[in-house]
């Protein structure tokens, strides 16, 4: 994707050369597609608030950066009672609104490398509550940590049932997705030399990743049954070696399937399993949450889930009330035995 494709999508790029050269830089880099398209999103909205009320982007000042906050938060969103994400039908979840900032505060860096500003507008959110400020500063928007949203075992079971009406290619994805915890672009980007059906597992090639880390992971008898059965099933759309899922529509017959389709097929479902919260990334959010529940290191899980860090891991990981009530009911059984036996000295009769 080049800047001039770049400015051609968002044409305020080409009235302001700062911006366009900074993110032609991430462009030159290598940074991924999708990389490249949130920060463009992110600059250019920023740009037209900026261009709207007359401010110079480059001079602009805190104040300037919270009128742009404050457009994405009230802003009435163009997807209205659709969204499934936000609270209500205007303005945009904190955090979309930490990743619209993104960008703005990566400009402003680069602006300050080329001596053409000497701080940072946005800030980095640095402060740290109950200590002296020392040099730190407190982010321009509070980041919100909210525990993600998965199925109960009845809603989970109604979408289940919805799948059971899709064609094979689907049912494949939606098993692909729950077992082996992938994102909805790792999901789309596999290929048929990815897999290793001998060993059930398959390969997600750090490119399609959102870290960059490739990882090998496995997944189960029943799911590669459905596997052989797609892998028949493709071989009558196309024998080429290449993108897994392919297209069966008329239009795009036998090209790779497309996110976005991906997207619809999924929201078709929750809506007619009547769970409208479902989405391509609920089944990572569950599988992970499983494996805690199962007992599963959290080392394990997060490099099972290509995590870097194990706090990333923690923000997928959902236990309910209940299965903690359990595991402190279990761990005080224990530890409430192990003071009977001392009090009672039932340990020290056994040794003798």
């Amino acid at each position: 994707m080049g800047t001039l494709v770049l400015e051609e999508k968002w044409p305020v790029l080409g009235r302001y050369d700062k911006a366009a050269e900074w993110l032609g830089i991430w462009v030159d880099l290598g940074r991924a597609p999708r990389t490249i398209d949130a920060y463009a999103r992110g600059i250019t909205e920023y740009l037209e608030v900026c261009e709207r009320d007359g401010v110079d982007p480059v001079t602009a000042n805190k104040a300037n950066v919270a009128v742009f906050v404050r457009e994405l938060a009230t802003r009435p969103n163009r997807h209205g009672a659709n969204v499934v994400s936000l609270d209500s039908g205007t303005g945009l979840s904190n955090a979309t609104i930490q990743q619209r900032l993104v960008p703005v505060r990566l400009f402003y860096d680069f602006l300050i490398e080329e001596g053409l500003r000497e701080s940072n507008p946005v800030g980095r959110g640095k402060y740290t509550p109950g200590r002296r400020f020392g040099g730190q500063q407190r982010g321009l928007v509070p980041r919100l940590s909210k525990l993600p949203w998965i199925p109960d075992e009845q809603q989970w079971m109604r979408v289940l049932q919805a799948a059971r009406g899709e064609g094979i290619r689907n049912r494949l994805m939606l098993a692909l997705a729950y077992d082996a915890a992938l994102r909805r672009e790792e999901l789309c980007s596999l290929r048929t030399d990815d897999l290793d059906p001998a060993h059930r597992t398959l390969r997600v090639r750090a490119e399609t990743t959102k870290n960059q880390l490739e990882r090998v992971v496995p997944y189960s008898t029943a799911t590669g049954a459905l596997m052989m059965s797609y892998l028949a099933h493709r071989a009558t759309i196309s024998r080429a070696r290449g993108p897994l899922f392919l297209s069966e529509s008329r239009r795009n017959h036998a090209q790779p399937l497309s996110l976005w389709t991906w997207s619809k097929v999924v929201r078709g479902l929750a809506l007619e399993a009547g769970v409208p919260q479902f989405s391509t990334h609920t089944t990572r959010h569950l599988c992970l949450t499983d494996l805690a529940r199962m007992g599963w290191e959290l080392h394990a899980i997060a490099t099972f889930a290509g995590h870097r860090s194990t706090e990333s891991t923690l923000a997928f990981i959902h236990l309910s009330g209940r299965d903690l009530a359990q595991k402190l009911a279990s761990g005080m059984d224990h530890i409430h035995a192990w003071r009977v036996q001392m009090l009672t000295g039932t340990t020290a009769q056994a040794a003798r």
